[in-house]
C-alpha cells in the first residue's frame, strides 16, 4: 500500500479518538513527516497527552511519558551507568529518551539542566554518558507540553532552546458540538474499558518512505522565494513598515527557513497534492515562527504578540 494511503489511514484513526483538535492532529503528523519535535501549549484536559498516545498506538513504535517536576535529574531522562558487582563493571541502563515517541509533560516545570539534557538529545539524536555516546532510535519524536495558566514555580525555556522545536502549537477548547462528541466517546470507552486500536499499525519503513516523498515534492522557484522572503522579513522588518521594525528585536534563524520548507511540504503532502502552494507556507508559518521571534519592550507595551507580527508580515508580503 502506498505511503500516503497508510498515513491517511493513521490520520483517520487518530481523528476518531481526538475530537475537536484537528490542528493538533495535523501538526503531529507534520512533525512525524518532517522529522522534528513539537512544543504544544494549551490548558489542561485538551487531549495533549492522549494525542501522542493514540499516535503511538497507530504506528510500530514504543512510547514513554515523562512527567517533568522540579526534582527531576538529567539522568532520569538519559539513563545512567550502574555498577554490577558480579561482573565488576559498569553497565549503561537506558533512560526513557530511548523510545520512539516521548511525551515531555509540562517541560517548563523542570530546571534548566534537565531541559538542556532533553533538548540536546532532540538536536543531536544521541546521548553521551561518561566517555560513551549512545544513538537514539531513527524514529524519534518528542512532544513537549506547557500549561499557559500556571506560571508559578516554572522555568521558562530560553529562546535558543525553543528554536530546537520544529513547531510551537497552541490549542484551544472544542466547540459545543465537538464537546458532545467527546462525551459520547468517553462513555463508549468507559463501557469498553479501552481505547480502540488501529487494525494494523503503520510500519516505520512506511514513515521513512513518506519522509522521502515529502522532501521530493515539487516546489516552484517563486514559492521557495516567497518562503525565504517571509523568514528574511523577520530580520529586515523595516522594509515592510516602520511599525514592524519597532516591534521586532530578533528575527528567525536559517533553521526557520529549513523548518518552514519541510513543514510546508508535509502540509501539501497530507493534502494529497504533488506540489507546494503559498497556502501551505501560510498554513504553518505561525507555528514555525512564533517561538523564533523576539519582540522588544515597545511591542509588549502595545500589546503586540509574535502571532500578530507574523500575521502582519503575511498580509504585507506579496503572494506569488
Amino acid at each position: 500500500m502506498p505511503a500516503i494511503s497508510e498515513i491517511q489511514r493513521l490520520k483517520s484513526h487518530i481523528s476518531k479518538q481526538i475530537i475537536g483538535q484537528e490542528k493538533l492532529v495535523n501538526r503531529l503528523l507534520i512533525a512525524l513527516l518532517a522529522d522534528g519535535h513539537l512544543l504544544v501549549e494549551g490548558a489542561p484536559g485538551l487531549a495533549k497527552t492522549r494525542a501522542i498516545k493514540v499516535l503511538a498506538d497507530g504506528i510500530e513504535a514504543n512510547f514513554h511519558r515523562i512527567q517533568f517536576t522540579p526534582d527531576l535529574l538529567p539522568a532520569d531522562l538519559t539513563g545512567t551507568e550502574i555498577y554490577r558487582q558480579q561482573e565488576g563493571s559498569f553497565v549503561f541502563q537506558q533512560g526513557p529518551l530511548f523510545h520512539n515517541l516521548v511525551l515531555a509533560d509540562e517541560i517548563n516545570r523542570a530546571p534548566a539542566k534537565v531541559q538542556s539534557a532533553l533538548l540536546e538529545a532532540m538536536a543531536e539524536r544521541q546521548i553521551t554518558v561518561g566517555k560513551e555516546t549512545y544513538s537514539l532510535p531513527n524514529l524519534f519524536l518528542v512532544m513537549a507540553t506547557q500549561n499557559p495558566i500556571e506560571q508559578e514555580g516554572t522555568y521558562p525555556l530560553p529562546e535558543a532552546q525553543l528554536d530546537r522545536f520544529l513547531m510551537h502549537v497552541t490549542i484551544g477548547y472544542p466547540d459545543d458540538k465537538e464537546e458532545q462528541q467527546i462525551l459520547k466517546l468517553a462513555r463508549n470507552e468507559a463501557k469498553q474499558s479501552s481505547v480502540s486500536e488501529v487494525a494494523a499499525p503503520v510500519k516505520q519503513e512506511v514513515i521513512f518512505a513518506a519522509r522521502d516523498e515529502v522532501l521530493s515534492l515539487h516546489m516552484a522557484d517563486n514559492i521557495e522565494q516567497y518562503l525565504l522572503q517571509i523568514v528574511l522579513a523577520t530580520r529586515n522588518a523595516g522594509a515592510y513598515g516602520d511599525d514592524l521594525a519597532q516591534w521586532l528585536q530578533y528575527g528567525a534563524s536559517p533553521r526557520a527557513s529549513i523548518t518552514l520548507d519541510r513543514c510546508a511540504r508535509a502540509h501539501a503532502w497530507l493534502d494529497q497534492r504533488d506540489y507546494v502552494g503559498p497556502e501551505d507556507v501560510q498554513a504553518v508559518a505561525h507555528e514555525v515562527l512564533r517561538h523564533r521571534l523576539i519582540l522588544n519592550y515597545e511591542a509588549e507595551a502595545e500589546g503586540m504578540t509574535t502571532d500578530g507580527v507574523i500575521s502582519e508580515l503575511l498580509s504585507r508580503i506579496a503572494v506569488p
